[in-house]
């Protein structure tokens, strides 16, 4: 995903929010799926965003079927994301991922 990419996707995507994630979703009409991660200052320190990112990676990785192809996928860490565990990423980003995998 190159930036063009993901600026658009940022403004135009459909966004959905929980208590610790924004996830922005939009078609991409390339027939795959992508995903991106940010986790910006107010996640915390490089520390706290390292791990962050490595446990979205590796929801991604186990649950890459979840996610629709032909979608562009971005998931946000909000303020203390990094206080969860991979369990509740897990539950939290079931509920948005499929559910709107499915509505999408």
């Amino acid at each position: 995903m190159n930036r063009r990419d993901f600026v658009n996707l940022n403004r135009l995507g459909k966004r959905s929010h929980t208590k610790h994630f924004l996830v922005i979703i939009k078609e991409n009409h390339a027939g795959i799926r992508r995903f991106g991660i940010t986790a910006t200052k107010k996640t915390g320190n490089a520390v706290r965003r390292n791990r962050v990112k490595r446990l979205l990676r590796e929801y991604y990785r186990l649950n890459k079927n979840s996610f629709s192809i032909g979608y562009d996928f971005v998931i946000i860490g909000k303020k203390n994301s990094f206080l969860l565990n991979y369990a509740d990423i897990k539950e939290e980003l079931g509920e948005i991922i499929l559910d709107k995998g499915s509505d999408i």
